[in-house]
């Protein structure tokens, strides 16, 4: 996910117009079911999906669906302009990008991830925030940089985000092999964490930032969402709202099933390792928020990205438009 944000803001805003061509139609499909198609990133944000993804395959879905699993935001964003995906996972300062560089072409129709982000530690000395304090800590780039640089701020603390390894499996891989020298300290988000700690088990979690975030903000820490592009929208409003109901099953599912969601995830493609799944996805902060809940959210978390990177949300917060409310 290298520099994926200054691509991002470059391919959105000479793409955008895409958005807007020719009259869409609904598709219908031979059974009389909606054709849907989705894009999903595999880990933490495409595991909700894997339920449905099996009654999709089963033919037991309301919809036609058409699932991608994609390893890189920008394919999916780049999908979503193209119009080969009408709804898509993305992470949620990603979708306010899209909506601002777009004229507000795409709406939030539910989160589908609240905070999955820990720092982790090899030393034992990290016990609160506070002892970050003077430290260099390794963090991810874009969203999770953006988010420890938040809450650092909030709580007047000096020390240095490198973000040397800018994706989060080079960060994990590097923290797992020791290549980070000793006392090393990193932020990293689940799966990442139990597949290094299962690797190298002097890795400890020592903070968990949702905690931390809720310390210093009243809103929730959004991660994941789900978006829909808006000329699809038009045509195909009960279809999507089928999607929406059967998007919360899967969720609850993933939830309630661990064991045989953990396969289904391998089984599509989201994630490659089940015994790992397992252990990760109660760690995960899968959810389902839509409506008033979902936009309250959205707007807590987008004003505090914006308040530290107002670039990373495509520097406006989005307007009532951008949110989905049946």
């Amino acid at each position: 996910m290298k520099k994926i944000l200054s691509f991002l803001l470059i391919f959105v805003l000479s793409l955008g117009m895409l958005f807007s061509c020719g009259d869409e139609e609904p598709s219908v499909g031979e059974n009389g079911k909606t054709n849907i198609k989705v894009a999903v990133l595999n880990g933490t944000t495409g595991f909700g999906m894997a339920h449905l993804m099996e009654q999709n395959a089963n033919k037991k879905a309301s919809n036609n669906y058409t699932f991608t699993v994609e390893k890189e935001g920008t394919d999916i964003i780049a999908q979503l302009i193209n119009g080969t995906v009408d709804i898509a996972a993305l992470p949620t300062n990603a979708a306010s990008v899209v909506y601002n560089k777009t004229q507000g072409a795409v709406k939030v129709l539910a989160i589908n991830t609240l905070g999955v982000l820990y720092v982790l530690d090899t030393s034992g000395e990290i016990k609160n925030i506070g002892d970050l304090e003077g430290k260099t800590i390794y963090c991810p780039a874009q969203n999770p940089q953006f988010i420890l640089n938040y809450l650092l701020k909030k709580n007047n603390i000096n020390a240095t985000i490198d973000t040397t390894y800018s994706a989060p499996a080079d960060l994990q891989q590097a923290l797992a092999a020791n290549k980070l020298g000793e006392n090393a300290i990193a932020v990293l988000p689940e799966p990442m964490v139990t597949i290094t700690q299962k690797a190298n088990s002097a890795v400890k979690v020592a903070l968990d930032l949702t905690a931390e975030w809720d310390k210093v903000n009243d809103s929730q820490l959004v991660q994941g969402c789900v978006v829909v592009r808006n000329e699809f929208l038009k045509k195909n409003k009960d279809a999507v709202e089928s999607f929406m109901a059967e998007y919360k099953t899967s969720i609850e599912y993933l939830k309630t099933n661990t064991a045989d969601a953990a396969k289904l995830v391998v089984k599509y493609g989201i994630f490659a390792n089940e015994g790992v799944a397992k252990l990760a996805i109660p760690k995960c902060n899968v959810t389902y928020m839509d409506g008033a809940d979902m936009k309250a959210a959205m707007i807590g978390f987008l004003t505090a990205m914006k308040s530290v990177a107002p670039a990373s949300i495509g520097n406006d917060l989005p307007t009532d438009d951008f949110y989905f409310i049946k």
